[in-house]
């Protein structure tokens, strides 16, 4: 990651991760959701050792993608004790904030990561506002206050977050790390605070950088908060990882986080994951709920069929799809689209054009509507990314 690589997408458990099977399966449903990077939490000796257990069982499941350890206040003590943990794991996590106290900082920082060069793992340094190096906070904040202009607290806050991270980056290549080995992270959990701090350490930095709203929250506003702030961030070129960390809806699906986080990318310009799906928003010509459970419908089948599609159909992720709902934008929406529907809206003829690369070539009708779309998709892909197309081509 990092330099010209593409943006990572990762997220985290949060399962007990001394229970292997949860979070095994758990680790599997998200690689198969698009994670390319899974943190999991190792807080005590039953969680370290249960890690190579979990990397095991994600194998069997089908699933393959580097576990990150998670480590706070004792991760120098658990990874010395548990070496086929700190081998286990792709990359450490340590937040310089609560790696130790007073004269013990150093020691478990410097322990951390000696058993990162040993096992030749990068580390990601991660600073965070709500557990700030007090000490680091408390010098800025003093100097602030004997300052002939003083700055807002907040500010001060900023600057001990950026250089919380980069002191430790610094000392870790000290150690020995070497920098490109040295993922940095410094999370806060208000839009504007974000894009500050990041902004900041990309311009006293060039480290690889982990972006992430911290607490952003549940739902739509989770999902907007992150996104308003790492849009921002990643439009100025700010950005090497990212993770939308979202509160789960009761009984909620984890790997929603992923999802986001991949249309985010996408919406952009800057990754491609999944087909994209076109569809209007409805009003008073489309009463009529059609278009919506079509499009819905054909969403959903897009992204569980994914899993397969990537694998026989590579290139398929740049396919873009429209489901409209009547005659005003339809069929130009739709001749835009690789393949489009335009639904009939109120008062309209019940037929539904199908437009592929541009062109008019079906209308369909009737209760077996919704199928008959998906198959002419499924019959599109095949044409154009199947093997037999790139056989010919050949």
């Amino acid at each position: 990651m990092g330099g010209d690589a593409p943006i990572v997408v990762q997220s985290m458990t949060n399962t007990d991760t001394a229970d292997v099977e949860a979070t095994a399966r758990q680790v599997a449903a998200l690689a198969r959701a698009g994670s390319e990077l899974v943190r999991i939490t190792v807080d005590r000796n039953e969680a370290a050792a249960a890690v190579p257990r979990i990397k095991e069982r994600v194998a069997q499941f089908g699933a393959s993608v580097p576990l990150v350890g998670d480590f706070h206040y004792i991760g120098h003590k658990l990874l010395a004790d548990h070496p086929a943990c700190a081998e286990a794991l792709a990359k450490y996590r340590i937040n310089p904030g609560n790696v130790g106290f007073k004269n013990k900082r150093d020691p478990q920082f410097t322990q951390i990561v000696e058993t990162a060069i040993r096992y030749g793992k990068p580390v990601r340094i991660g600073a965070n506002w709500g557990s700030l190096d007090q000490e680091l906070l408390t010098r800025l904040m003093d100097e602030n206050s004997r300052s002939a202009t003083p700055r807002e607290a907040r500010e001060v806050t900023h600057e001990a977050v950026v250089q919380s991270a980069l002191l430790s980056a610094a000392r870790a290549e000290e150690i020995g790390l070497p920098k490109n080995r040295i993922i940095l992270s410094a999370k806060v959990s208000a839009v504007q605070d974000l894009i500050a701090v990041y902004s900041e350490l990309a311009r006293r930095s060039d480290y690889a950088l982990h972006l992430g709203l911290t607490e952003a929250g549940m739902g739509s506003k989770g999902i907007v908060a992150s996104s308003a702030a790492m849009g921002v961030l990643l439009q100025q070129g700010i950005g090497d990882t990212v993770r939308i960390s979202l509160t789960p809806e009761p009984g909620g699906d984890r790997t929603r986080e992923v999802q986001v986080a991949q249309e985010l990318l996408q919406t952009m310009g800057l990754r491609t994951f999944v087909p994209l799906v076109a569809a209007c928003p409805g009003c008073g010509r489309t009463t009529s709920t059609t278009f919506q459970e079509l499009a819905s419908d054909i969403q959903g089948f897009i992204r569980s069929s994914m899993p397969d599609w990537k694998m026989r159909y590579p290139g398929v992720e740049t396919l873009q799809v429209a489901v409209m709902g009547c005659i005003v934008n339809g069929p130009g929406e739709s001749k835009h689209a690789d393949i489009g529907i335009s639904l009939p809206g109120t008062g309209e003829q019940p037929t539904a054009p199908v437009f592929v690369d541009g062109k008019k070539v079906a209308t369909l009708r009737g209760a077996t509507l919704c199928d008959d779309f998906k198959q002419m998709v499924v019959d599109y892909i095949e044409r154009r990314w199947g093997l037999g197309e790139r056989a010919a081509a050949e």
